[in-house]
C-alpha cells in the first residue's frame, strides 16, 4: 500500500490538531500516510505554492490561502466552487475541494440538531459564516445572518437563498445560534458574541471555536440549559472527508461518527 505524503498549510499552523486527527483517521480506516504542518509567510505563499504542489500528494489549506491557492489549481468543484475557498487539494489532478461544510452538516446530524422549518442566527458573515449559513438554507432552515459589516451579510443574502441579512441583533427566539466570528478565542478568550438575554431564548448554541472547549459563548448557553455544541466535530469530520478525497473512498457518516467518538475517547 502506498504512503500518501500530506500536509496542512496555513500562515501559522504549528498549534494545528490536524497532523494527530489525520493520523489517527489514516490509521484506523487501513490508509498509511506522513503528515506534516508548513507554515507558510503571507509574503512567500506564491513564491511556494507551486513546489508544494508538487512536493505532496495532498494538502488541507487554511488561513489565509483558502482563496490564494485557488489561481494555481486545474479544477475546483462542488462546496469549492459553491463558498470561492478551497481546504483540501489533490495534488495530482490539482484538484480543490472544500470539505467544510459537510463536517458542519454531520456535525448537526450527529448531535440530533434538525433544522427544517426552524429558524437559525448565524453571528459572523466570514468564510466560515458563509459556508455555514448556506448548509443551515439548504437545510431548510429560515437563516438570519450578522456580521459588524453589514455590507458582508447583505453580499452573503445576495448569493444565497432562504438567508436574511440584518444590521442589528435583536432579541428573540432563534432555535439555533451559531458563532463563526472567531470572538471567545485567542485574545477574546472569555469574551462572548452574545449575550444571556438572546441565548436564554434559543434552544441550541453551536461555537464552531473548538479551542477552548467550552468557550464564554457556550458557558453562558449551558448555565441556561440549551444544548451546547463546540466545533472539535466539524473539524474532525472536515478532516474524514478529505481523507476520502485523498485515499477516492466512499464517505460512511456511521464510520465518521464512530472514529470521533473513538478519537475523543483517547483525547480527552
Amino acid at each position: 500500500m502506498k504512503t500518501l505524503n500530506l500536509a496542512v498549510i496555513g500562515k501559522d499552523v504549528s498549534k494545528s490538531d490536524s497532523p494527530a486527527i489525520h493520523k489517527f483517521i489514516a490509521e484506523n480506516t487501513g490508509n498509511r500516510i506522513n503528515y506534516k504542518s508548513v507554515s507558510v509567510p503571507e509574503n512567500q505563499f506564491e513564491l511556494k505554492i507551486d513546489g508544494l504542489l508538487k512536493e505532496y500528494d495532498g494538502f488541507n489549506i487554511t488561513i489565509p490561502y483558502k482563496i490564494s491557492v485557488i489561481p494555481h489549481l486545474k479544477t475546483i468543484s462542488g462546496d469549492a466552487l459553491v463558498f470561492g475557498a478551497v481546504n483540501t487539494v489533490d495534488t495530482h489532478t490539482k484538484s480543490g475541494y472544500n470539505t467544510d461544510g459537510l463536517g458542519f452538516s454531520l456535525m448537526l446530524k450527529t448531535n440530533g440538531v434538525e433544522v427544517q422549518g426552524k429558524t437559525a442566527l448565524v453571528l459572523g458573515a466570514g468564510g466560515a459564516g458563509r459556508s455555514v449559513a448556506k448548509k443551515l438554507a439548504d437545510a431548510g432552515a429560515v437563516v438570519s445572518i450578522y456580521d459588524k459589516n453589514y455590507e458582508t451579510c447583505l453580499a452573503v443574502a445576495d448569493e444565497f437563498e432562504g438567508v436574511i441579512p440584518i444590521e442589528k441583533i435583536s432579541v428573540r427566539p432563534y432555535y439555533l445560534v451559531v458563532n463563526a466570528t472567531g470572538i471567545g478565542m485567542h485574545s477574546t478568550e472569555g469574551v462572548s458574541p452574545a449575550d444571556e438575554e438572546l441565548l436564554k431564548l434559543c434552544s441550541v448554541a453551536l461555537d464552531l471555536i473548538y479551542v477552548p472547549a467550552k468557550s464564554r459563548f457556550l458557558e453562558i448557553a449551558e448555565s441556561l440549559g440549551k444544548k451546547i455544541i463546540n466545533g472539535a466535530a466539524m473539524l474532525f469530520y472536515q478532516a474524514y472527508y478529505s481523507e476520502c478525497i485523498y485515499f477516492g473512498t466512499e464517505p460512511d457518516e456511521t464510520q465518521a461518527k464512530e472514529l470521533f467518538k473513538k478519537y475523543t475517547e483517547k483525547n480527552l
